[in-house]
């Protein structure tokens, strides 16, 4: 549990298809793989290290390093390995996406080390996973960017991953002194904002594949606007619900296969 593994999963799952669709070779697809999963491993990990203490003060039983299950060495060093497997792994894709890759990788750190407890929370968020697209596609011999409407819908499925992520442990993070952006906006609107964004999202990769709608646009947009609607009245019903995080998560999923519909990346 200390690598936070669903959003573990989540991105590293999210990037390799994208590594896909953007044609990339196999051996290239696996690459980018290991080196998004090896990265947030290493930030999630790092999370809980640094967070170690203010964990177990207020007895987070989620928390492995709190509860004792786990060591601080053995995650530290775990941590360390994580490192320094995702520097080869980036660079073997190019220096070009390798240097992407560790950006939004260091800014995910940045997170952890300095960014948590403040108001510009969100920000290493909207870097990291404003860039990650990037990732897929400059690894190809011509070493193109996304169009910027891919790295706009990146940047607000960070939004909403970080509004939705922390709305369960609100009051364990307040009582720690963790106080960022989602905490001084409240958990109702901090659930809103994450099912927002994500609807923003799949209306920028509508906008930016242009063309007229088809069915399963229609069909896409509809579950995403369902989906919405249920996190928020489960967050109602039950203020520390988890469905902000999974309902935005699942929109964002719909919006990759959107994109996939568009036959390409670049």
């Amino acid at each position: 549990m200390s690598c936070h593994p669903v959003p573990t999963i989540g991105v590293t799952t999210l990037v390799t298809v994208l590594a896909v669709v953007a044609d990339n070779a196999w051996p290239t697809v696996l690459l980018v793989a290991l080196a998004v999963l090896t990265g947030q491993l290493s930030i999630g990990w790092s999370n809980d290290v640094l967070d170690a203490s203010r964990d177990a003060a207020v007895h987070r039983p989620d928390k492995p390093l709190a509860t004792g299950a786990i060591s601080r060495g053995a995650v530290t060093a775990a941590t360390a390995v994580a490192v320094a497997a995702t520097v080869p792994l980036s660079l073997a894709l190019g220096w070009r996406a390798g240097v992407v890759h560790l950006v939004a990788v260091a800014s995910g750190w940045a997170y952890n080390l300095l960014l948590k407890s403040t108001v510009l929370s969100v920000l290493p968020y909207v870097v990291t996973f404003g860039l990650l697209p990037a990732v897929a596609t400059l690894p190809l011999s011509a070493h193109p960017w996304p169009p910027m409407w891919v790295l706009a819908a990146g940047a607000l499925i960070g939004v909403s991953a970080h509004f939705g992520n922390v709305v369960p442990d609100l009051d364990e993070d307040a009582a720690a002194g963790v106080r960022g952006l989602p905490h001084r906006v409240g958990r109702v609107g901090s659930g809103v904002v994450a099912c927002a964004a994500a609807l923003a999202a799949i209306a920028v990769v509508l906008a930016g594949q242009g063309g007229p709608r088809t069915v399963l646009d229609w069909v896409v947009t509809t579950a995403a606007v369902a989906l919405a609607a249920g996190a928020l009245l489960a967050l109602r019903r039950n203020p520390r619900s988890e469905a902000a995080f999974y309902g935005s998560m699942a929109i964002a999923a719909l919006g990759i296969a959107l994109i996939a519909t568009s036959g390409s990346l670049v």
